[in-house]
């Protein structure tokens, strides 16, 4: 069957059905031909969805091109005011610390003078001592050529471990009781180790000096006493300072002076005791 225009007539099924009330089924030259149906208009019906999905991502694209845009411009806004803050608290800072430096030297002098000079009236102690002692020290008369000697050991020794001690509290490795605690048994057994180190180096220059045997063995007592003491009080009296409120960085020169004055009563005592054993 052929349509009008001679062409073959296409399937019947392709036709789209059209009811005219009661008299059933068009006719066929009436009948609309569904054009949706073909080939042809389904290629361009899928490539017109797939320009549109591709148009659509196009203007997704666009949108967060323009809102990364205004991010970076507010962005770019924000450092240029951060910086413009931070170059001016710089400037401040700058005048701050100017105006600051000479208020600040003299609460330094303030702070350190008092110290200094509480420990030298502190340190005068000493010679009260040795006047006490003038009858043994004039009897045996060697004893006070190395006075100066066990005295500096003592303090060497003793600041020595208020330094290490300062510097564990300045690196926060001393905080906890339990770090403390095992420093503080490390530098007792350290104690004991340089006691007997430096008592057998002080023997041995007493010995070199012809020093006579008495005062030799009070002298070489005397030492290891005072290295020992002078060890423990060194790691402990940072602590104690930090726990009355004063700065631990002081300990270094108080133990000095400390051990200057414990080593004086140390000499003179060990000495009466050993020397009166001997002549005994």
């Amino acid at each position: 069957m052929r349509s009008r225009s001679g062409s073959k007539s296409p399937n019947p099924q392709m036709f789209l059905e059209v009811g005219f009330g009661d008299e059933g089924a068009a006719s066929y030259d009436d009948e609309v031909y569904d054009i949706t149906k073909k080939p042809e208009f389904r290629e361009q019906s899928v490539s017109t969805e797939t320009d549109t999905l591709i148009c659509e991502e196009i203007f997704e694209l666009k949108k967060k091109i323009e809102v990364l845009e205004r991010t970076n411009e507010e962005l770019l806004y924000l450092q240029n005011k951060n910086n413009t803050s931070l170059a001016n608290t710089k400037e401040r800072e700058q005048q701050n610390e100017g105006n600051n430096n000479a208020s600040s030297f003299f609460i330094s002098l303030r702070d350190r003078s008092s110290w200094l000079v509480g420990l030298l009236v502190f340190q005068s102690c000493s010679s009260f001592i040795l006047a006490r002692n003038d009858a043994l020290l004039q009897r045996h008369p060697v004893i006070v050529h190395f006075l100066t000697m066990l005295v500096g050991a003592g303090g060497n020794a003793g600041n020595q471990a208020s330094v290490r001690v300062i510097r564990g509290l300045a690196l926060k490795k001393l905080n906890t009781s339990n770090r403390r605690n095992v420093f503080l048994k490390r530098e007792v057994e350290m104690a004991l180790a340089l006691c007997f180190l430096l008592s057998t180096a002080g023997f041995i220059r007493a010995l070199l000096f012809r020093t006579p045997w008495a005062e030799t063995v009070a002298i070489t007592c005397s030492l290891g006493l005072i290295v020992f003491s002078s060890i423990c009080l060194g790691a402990i009296l940072p602590f104690v300072l930090k726990w009355m409120g004063f700065d631990p960085a002081h300990s270094s020169t108080t133990i000095q002076v400390v051990m200057d004055i414990l080593g004086v009563i140390f000499t003179v005592q060990v000495s009466s005791i050993v020397l009166s054993r001997f002549h005994s």
